[in-house]
């Protein structure tokens, strides 16, 4: 979620204080590594002055500079500059924007960053995190290209797999890539229900089904965080708490009219399910949603504000103990690319700023996703709304998982190494192999597997590419088969940020189901399309010889498998709605409630 960072126009008199901060004495006895850990947590807690306690319990984007040198302000997202942060406002917590042109660049950057923290009065080290970065997906409020790092299906191309060693094995990859640039924090894994159909943020989680997310995602966390968190996890942040799935008409909460999620089936704690295999495999870290519940015995706010959920529901009930981070801009308001961008402050939108944050923090929550004022926790202490002591119980927690990290006893990683590690052949090899083994044929009237050097006409394919299996030529008249490409569709909105949410209907435009008909009637047709959402099919299925389906597959990954290179092995994981009007009755937190689907949940043909 991009930065709605404000301007931090409450910090504190120093004057208010006797001694300024940074001639305060130090007791270094935190850095000796043979103290048990939770003491090294105490011997620090008890000198950071409330400023530095205050720094803890912010999280906002900050951007890699040109060359590797640590970022200035980004006026495009409002993220103020990284150096100031860290030593005016005293933050540790960053959520990693963009990508370097290369690893060992990225390395480097982290260290500069790390050298920043250092020169500190505590030097408490910086803990990075990031939206995912191994699939195909290019959102800025979800995540980020796979640059440097080895490519691999979005996380719905994982589900239709199905392999829980083969998801672990992608995740303990993606930890040695992410360790090796300095990578702490992985703002995943996504584990909301898909049960409704049109919601844009189903491609980053494992479907519908809650079985199949229960496994999968307890196998992503064991990969990246391993059997308990230690100096070579990344630590997880599972989103979103209680699950974000069940949005009304399937609208986003980033935006107003997404806000709410609603349970018309009473599936509220079927949404449960993925987050208690969450717990038992040991998830460090909660991210709860923006939506707020709508008909449930929770309070109408949302969820990081919602002490029901966060206290009641997520501390009481399931006992969790780590840490509790909000998703990203729920105080301030901003503006993105030059658009206002209001604060995801859902039922609560009448607070203020101030309100609002005391309100995060009575709900249970311990760090504010997105935000970067820490001059207004400090306010909000030294008024007297808010005793120091509870900001001391996250303090805690945040400061626990640095030490468990092994921040303080090796901030600094190798460039030279992470050059190595990302990107390696070995793991963009396993990454071209699960595109492959994801790719799902829907239906195949004896077409597939293709023939080599065969005459194609194409259609959304890169004819360069296809080149090299077969003779491209001009029209359908001339082929002997024709291969489409397409996009699950979604509607056009108003603004650039919201365009990046595919969302709306799932019913392709009436010129593109034209198009595709035309050529099937002219010469036997092969249609591929990418899933980010369960497009509607039906005008196509009875024309087209076949239909197989991606989830992030490289185009060379797409033709191995239409030409018999590799065999396809996905099977759905969701249901494929036969016609908007059965997606409008579906009830949106119930799986596998579309009437008569086109195709079911766990279909895949082989060959």
């Amino acid at each position: 979620m991009p930065d709605t960072t404000a301007t931090d126009t409450t910090a504190t008199d120093p004057t208010t204080t006797a001694t300024p901060a940074a001639a305060l004495p130090v007791d270094p006895r935190f850095r000796d590594a043979s103290l048990p850990l939770d003491e090294r947590v105490e011997i620090l807690l008890g000198q950071m002055t409330l400023e530095e306690k205050a720094g803890l319990f912010f999280q906002t984007m900050i951007t890699i500079g040109e060359g590797g040198t640590v970022a200035g302000p980004n006026p495009l997202f409002g993220i103020a500059d990284s150096a100031e942060m860290i030593r005016d406002r005293h933050m540790t917590h960053f959520n990693v924007f963009g990508a370097a042109a290369s690893a060992a660049e990225m390395a480097e950057w982290h260290n500069r960053v790390q050298e920043v923290a250092a020169s500190t009065r505590l030097g408490i080290p910086v803990t990075l995190s990031t939206d995912p970065r191994h699939s195909f997906s290019d959102n800025p409020g979800a995540a980020i290209m796979a640059g440097p790092f080895s490519q691999w299906p979005e996380t719905l191309g994982l589900a239709a797999i199905g392999d829980e060693q083969l998801v672990e094995r992608f995740a303990d990859i993606a930890r040695q890539e992410y360790t090796a640039v300095g990578i702490r924090v992985a703002l995943h894994p996504q584990i909301d229900l898909a049960t409704e159909p049109r919601w844009a943020r189903q491609v980053a989680t494992f479907g519908e089904d809650p079985d199949l997310t229960s496994r999968l995602g307890a196998a992503y966390i064991r990969g990246f965080q391993g059997a308990e968190l230690g100096p070579d996890s990344v630590a997880t942040m599972t989103k979103h708490f209680p699950g974000g799935g069940p949005q009304k008409d399937g609208e986003d909460p980033h935006f107003p009219y997404g806000r709410e999620q609603v349970y018309p089936g009473g599936a509220f704690e079927t949404h449960l399910k993925p987050f208690e295999a969450a717990f038992e495999a040991g998830t460090s870290q909660i991210m709860p949603y923006y939506g707020m519940p709508v008909g449930t015995e929770y309070e109408e706010v949302g969820f990081g504000f919602n002490k029901s959920v966060v206290t009641g529901l997520l501390r009481e009930r399931y006992g969790f103990d780590g840490i509790v981070c909000t998703d990203w801009g729920l105080l301030s308001d901003a503006e993105i690319a030059g658009q206002p961008f209001p604060a995801r402050a859902w039922g609560v939108e009448h607070l203020s700023t101030r309100e609002r944050m005391a309100k995060v923090l009575d709900a249970g929550a311990d760090q504010f996703g997105g935000e970067a004022i820490p001059g207004l926790l400090v306010d909000l202490v030294r008024s007297g709304e808010l005793p120091e002591e509870r900001l001391d119980v996250s303090a805690r927690r945040l400061l626990r998982e640095k030490f468990r990290l092994g921040l303080f006893d090796a901030p600094l990683v190798d460039p030279a190494r992470a050059a190595e590690v990302v990107g390696n052949a070995e793991f963009v090899a396993a990454g071209e192999a699960a595109q492959r083994a994801s790719v799902t044929l829907l239906k195949n009237e004896g077409i597939l597997p293709l023939s080599r050097g065969a005459k194609v006409f194409v259609h959304g394919f890169d004819p360069e590419v296809v080149a090299g299996y077969a003779t491209v030529v001009a029209t359908p008249q001339e082929a002997e088969v024709a291969l489409v490409r397409l996009h699950a569709p979604y509607e056009q909105r108003a603004t650039v940020f919201e365009n990046f949410f595919h969302a709306g209907s799932l019913d392709f435009p009436q010129e593109t189901v034209d198009e595709v008909l035309a050529i099937a009637r002219a010469v036997p047709t092969v249609l591929e399309v990418f899933l980010d959402r369960p497009a509607i099919l039906t005008p196509f299925a009875a024309e087209v010889r076949a239909i197989a389906a991606d989830f992030g597959a490289s185009s060379a990954a797409l033709l191995d498998v239409l030409f018999g290179e590799a065999a396809p092995q996905g099977r759905l994981p969701m249901d494929l709605p036969s016609s908007m009007a059965a997606v409008v009755e579906n009830r949106p937190d119930v799986p596998f409630d579309t009437a008569d689907p086109l195709y079911r949940f766990g279909h895949g043909l082989g060959y």
